[in-house]
């Protein structure tokens, strides 16, 4: 399975954002270069987490060629100052949630 494509974004005097075209809605930001990777890597959990959670369906990751036809994105890739790719969550870490936990 291909990875997660987060594209990094920063303004002048701003903190670094960070968002993923094929997680919907999932999106961080972190003041540190340094902290993308673990800031990204912890919305993308959450976002998994709610996604199984809720009972929607995760979408497939793409690949960077097809997410750079995308006009959707076009622009904001253009605009990143870098790229990172994250690993897809194994299914049994998607469904940790489903796992009652202690009291």
């Amino acid at each position: 399975m291909k990875p997660y494509i987060g594209i990094v974004h920063k303004d002048p005097d701003s903190a670094y954002g960070i968002s993923f075209p094929d997680a919907p809605g999932c999106f961080s930001a972190a003041d540190e270069m340094d902290d993308v990777f673990p800031m990204a890597e912890e919305a993308l959990s959450l976002w998994t987490e709610g996604m199984v959670e809720e009972g929607h369906t995760i979408p497939p990751t793409r690949g960077l060629s097809k997410i750079s036809k995308d006009p959707e994105w076009q622009e904001s890739l253009a605009e990143s100052v870098f790229l990172i790719a994250l690993p897809v969550l194994r299914r049994s870490a998607q469904r940790r949630s489903d796992t009652p936990q202690p009291e």
